[in-house]
């Protein structure tokens, strides 16, 4: 059901040391579709509450209504890409969401598939201000508090395309390493702080990643997955929520994972 917050005590720790997501703030950015809805799905299974944006209001409307009945949700909407925006709206969150225990930043996306010197601008500039600067932007307005209370978690989500670059997708293949940069330096700032840092990096996963990436093109998007087995986002969902689970001392810095049908950027099983 969809709340306002009902100011939930901060959870202790299991007896094993792990980390209890139970009664915890998550806060997913791009939570209406793919990583981040099966990501919301699953931090809603450990007790965790949800904040949740996105830039459709109406989708992250219809998954609150299909959580458990008991789950705290606050959703609102939210471009990463507008400064602005994105100070002044997590600057007035009501008091009861703004100490955010984890920040999944899961918003990104991929325009275009083309060589550098023929590709339209436009898609750079998309790509570059959700998956670069949108991520600075949340980072900045959220991080500062989590250093103030001595506990937190930045969940960034990277790509193999962050470690490796393919053909036609120089430019997203640099975001990609801009935020494997970015978290690896936001690690070495938050030295001496209890506030950890880990960027899951995936291949190929099944959403509406290729889809987005050629314009709602979906004859061209399926023949991404075409004789494969991608991974689901679902299994993106399992590494972020067990990195967020180890004990407060443990800090995974990056998960690089793929389908077993993947090995890396570039070379693929592809069934007949």
């Amino acid at each position: 059901m969809l709340h306002s917050g009902f100011g939930i005590g901060h959870p202790t720790d299991t007896k094993d040391g792990m980390e209890n997501p139970g009664g915890k703030t998550v806060f997913i950015t791009g939570a209406s579709s793919g990583i981040g809805q099966a990501t919301a799905r699953a931090f809603a299974a450990q007790g965790a509450r949800l904040l949740l944006c996105a830039r459709r209001l109406e989708k992250l409307t219809e998954l609150a209504e299909t959580l458990d009945q008991a789950a705290d949700v606050y959703t609102f909407r939210l471009d990463v890409r507008d400064r602005a925006a994105v100070e002044e709206t997590l600057a007035n969150l009501p008091d009861e969401w703004k100490a955010v225990d984890v920040l999944v930043n899961n918003a990104g996306l991929s325009r275009g598939l083309a060589k550098v010197y023929e590709d339209d601008p436009e898609n750079w500039e998309e790509m570059i201000d959700t998956n670069v600067k949108g991520l600075l932007y949340v980072t900045k307005a959220i991080v500062p508090g989590m250093v103030e209370r001595g506990r937190g978690h930045v969940i960034n989500m990277g790509s193999t395309a962050g470690h490796q670059t393919y053909a036609n997708g120089a430019v997203y293949c640099a975001t990609k390493a801009a935020e494997k940069a970015i978290s690896e330096g936001l690690k070495i700032d938050l030295m001496g702080t209890p506030v950890r840092v880990t960027s899951i990096d995936p291949g190929m996963v099944e959403t509406a990643f290729s889809e987005v990436r050629f314009r709602g093109d979906k004859e061209r998007a399926a023949k991404v997955y075409q004789n494969i087995t991608p991974l689901q986002p679902e299994d993106v969902a399992d590494a972020i929520v067990w990195a967020a689970t180890r004990p407060a001392h443990v800090n995974i810095h990056t998960i690089v994972m793929t389908s077993i049908d993947q090995a890396n950027s570039t070379v693929f099983n592809r069934r007949s």
